[in-house]
């Protein structure tokens, strides 16, 4: 079982996201408002909250969203789970398509630390079923493919 921690959304890529503590998610398109939304295999991201803090302790100063995230997450390790994992929080259904992206050197954090999270230990997800995440809510595993 799972924590959501930050609920994150930008409305531009290429931005860092803001914590906005609750998201409309939408079948088969994302995140009501987030520019990364729209009918592709990377609707959604997650990243670890434990991953986040133990980059913070290596001297980042990063925020919820800083890594482009939409869920900050505490209880899971989600590089280690299988493409098609299936995760549910509340009525939301989401299914991990990727693991990892490619880092843009450029991006602030790198520049900064000379090393970003995202590209190892982000995943991405569709949305199944609609409905709103917030702040504070579980999430679970209901299938590892």
């Amino acid at each position: 079982m799972g924590r959501i921690m930050a609920v994150c959304t930008s409305p531009a890529k290429g931005t860092q996201k803001t914590d906005v503590q609750r998201a409309l998610f939408i079948e088969d398109y994302g995140i009501e408002g987030d520019a990364h939304a729209g009918k592709w295999h990377r609707q959604v991201s997650l990243l670890s909250y434990e991953q986040i803090e133990v980059f913070r302790k290596r001297g980042a100063d990063v925020a919820f969203g800083a890594f482009g995230e939409n869920l900050v997450v505490e209880g899971f390790d989600f590089k280690t789970l299988p493409i098609g994992t299936r995760f549910r929080c509340g009525d939301v259904e989401l299914e991990l398509t990727q693991i990892g992206k490619q880092c843009h050197h450029g991006c602030e954090i790198f520049q900064k630390m000379g090393d970003c999270i995202m590209p190892r230990e982000g995943v991405f997800t569709v949305v199944l079923k609609g409905g709103e995440i917030r702040t504070g809510d579980q999430m679970e595993i209901i299938s590892e493919k």
